[in-house]
């Protein structure tokens, strides 16, 4: 079972995971969901589209105007305890680096604290440990956080992936996580150029063998836009050629812009898998 907080799935579940971005500067809806009534409008509308999990961040990933530790508590802590009051079995995850963001915002219910820059702060595991909240050990090559990648290298993209990602799963559980609360992604974009970003996805069936529950976040990515030569807002079908690829390789949950568009790939790679039965069937019958 995949264990997320108050909430378990089957380990061969596809989840979405519906990005809710608090930031005024995010690469692709430039500050849409910032205020709290857009914010949660996201949330209504992703959770309606079948999204078992939201995402709620309160920093951009890439470089942009410094946000300091106060001012992300603002922008998600009080926006987290709304949500749970809300949406009781909704899955919450908040995509943060820093141990005292992860702290504040499990006292108030989230679910699942996403670490995007690969245990960056030492202490945010701990924290997850502390509230029986899930963890996402990711690979960023040792990037810092809000860095672009420069001329990075790898002998081997994925053994480093996994080399990293299994040390912090493995040092996640000696601290106290579930091991079934322990998710590793290999952070498409994040230390990596495109050429890394396609490889990883290609070998995604190395990083599901290990048994670990696995998330990708592919949504709208550079690596998606360089390969097909698309700006953000035109990246959509090769997001979703993306997501197929890997839902078929075994990931299990999917960061995304789109919801319901997502939605509809998982469920129908899950049905050509022999796992999920059509909604209706009456070509042929009648």
């Amino acid at each position: 079972m995949i264990r997320l907080g108050r909430r378990e799935f089957a380990d061969d579940a596809r989840l979405v995971m519906a990005v809710v971005n608090r930031t005024p500067d995010s690469f692709f809806d430039r500050g849409a969901t910032f205020g709290d009534e857009a914010a949660m409008a996201r949330v209504r509308q992703a959770v309606t589209e079948g999204a078992e999990i939201v995402d709620i961040g309160g920093v951009k990933a890439g470089p942009g105007d410094a946000v300091d530790t106060s001012a992300e508590m603002d922008r998600v802590v009080g926006f987290v305890a709304a949500v749970r009051a809300e949406f009781p079995e909704v899955v919450i995850s908040v995509d943060t680096w820093r141990a005292d963001v992860g702290r504040a915002v499990c006292e108030v219910g989230a679910d699942v604290l996403n670490d995007a820059w690969g245990g960056y702060d030492r202490e945010l595991a701990s924290v997850a440990a502390e509230f029986d909240a899930a963890l996402v050990c990711t690979h960023v090559g040792g990037a810092e956080p809000r860095t672009r990648p420069h001329r990075v290298h790898y002998d081997d993209v994925m053994a480093a992936v996994l080399e990293h990602v299994l040390a912090e799963a493995e040092r996640a559980v000696a601290l106290g996580v579930h091991p079934r609360s322990v998710i590793i992604d290999p952070a498409h974009d994040f230390g990596k150029n495109t050429w890394h970003s396609l490889e990883v996805t290609r070998r995604l069936a190395e990083m599901s063998a290990t048994g670990w529950p696995l998330l990708v976040s592919l949504s709208r990515k550079d690596f998606v836009g360089e390969t097909l030569d698309l700006p953000v807002d035109e990246r959509l079908n090769g997001t979703l050629a993306a997501t197929a690829i890997s839902a078929w390789l075994g990931a299990n949950i999917f960061r995304a812009h789109d919801v319901r568009a997502t939605r509809q790939v998982l469920d129908m790679v899950a049905s050509i898998a022999g796992q999920r039965p059509p909604t209706r069937v009456v070509r042929g019958l009648a």
